[in-house]
This record gives C-alpha cells, structure tokens and sequence, in this order.
C-alpha cells in the first residue's frame, strides 16, 4: 500500500533506507504521470513532527545520483496530514479508536468498502467497528486493504492539536530557561 506500482515499491526500496537514516519513515510514495512531466509524491514524517525539507534534500541527492526515473519528475516531500493514508500495519493500531475509510481489493462480506472506528489489529488482520446499524466489528486482512484513511473528525482535530502542542511545550521549556 505505501506503493502502488512496481515502480513505486523499486523507489521505496532505494529511498527507505535513505529516510530512515535521516530520521524519516517514508508512510506513502507515488510516481504519477502529469500533462508535462511526472511528480514523485512521498508522503514522510519523523518522531519530531520536523517538516520535511531535509528530507526533500537528501531524497533530491541519491535521486540525481541514482537517476531511477526516465525523464524529467518533479520531486514532492511532505507530512501525511491529519486526515492521512494508513499504509502500514502499525498505523491501524496507532489511530485506533478513530473513524477510517478502508478500501479492498476484493469482496469481503459481500463488499469492498468499509467505513467505522479503528479497533486495532489481531496479527496480520485490521479490527474495525462498523458504522451500520449492525454494530458488528470486521476483521480484513491487512494485505487485502488497497487504500486507507482517516476521516477528519473532531476527535482526530484534537489528537493533531494535542501533539502539536506536546512537540511545542518542550521547545517553550528550553526557551525559559
């Protein structure tokens, strides 16, 4: 899911490693075509909450070097947002408790589309509570799962502006004393 096309998971496998040493995870990276030229769209964030333009930087070098992509690209580095992609296992248990959009590959329960609240995971399946009527939480494979993502909530508002202010308070301590 953090790459759609082989293309896309051949960048992720020279660029992991990259981000990672710089600090960064990369949670989603696309090579999408354009009227003029491609845009390689990589979606990163780091324990900090750092924007992304270091990133930005490095990625830029190994790609010169590397030349990967035939033809001109515009490079694109930034945060997943707060109404952002879940792309790894991980993600689904760190947002659990909040409203997500999943999308399948293929039918489970008669369907491929699912919307409710996170539950967590059970080993490689994705808990999630059902909005209908039903009341029912689905387990789906996590390698079923196509697309991902949170829905801007109220509760997901304050979680982004609680860790906001967490990341700010200690730089606020540092300048007092």
């Amino acid at each position: 899911m953090r790459g759609k096309t082989a293309e896309d998971r051949s960048l992720l496998e020279i660029l992991d490693p990259v981000a990672e040493a710089a600090g960064y995870e990369i949670v989603r990276l696309r090579l999408m075509s354009g009227t003029k030229s491609r845009r390689l769209q990589i979606m990163a964030e780091d324990a900090h909450g750092d924007d992304c333009a270091r990133l930005s930087r490095v990625v830029s070098e190994v790609m010169d070097a590397a030349d990967p992509i035939d033809g001109d690209y515009l490079l694109e580095v930034s945060s997943p947002g707060v109404d952002r992609p879940l792309t790894r296992l991980k993600d689904f248990e760190n947002y659990e408790g909040l409203s997500a959009r999943i999308e399948l590959d293929r039918l489970a329960d008669g369907r491929k589309r699912f919307k409710g609240e996170l539950a967590g995971i059970e080993g490689d399946m994705v808990a999630i509570n059902l909005e209908e009527e039903e009341a029912e939480t689905a387990l789906i494979p996590f390698a079923w799962i196509i697309e991902a993502k949170l829905i801007l909530t109220d509760d997901l508002m304050k979680r982004g502006a609680d860790q906001r202010a967490a990341r700010v308070q200690p730089e606020q301590d540092a300048k007092l004393e």
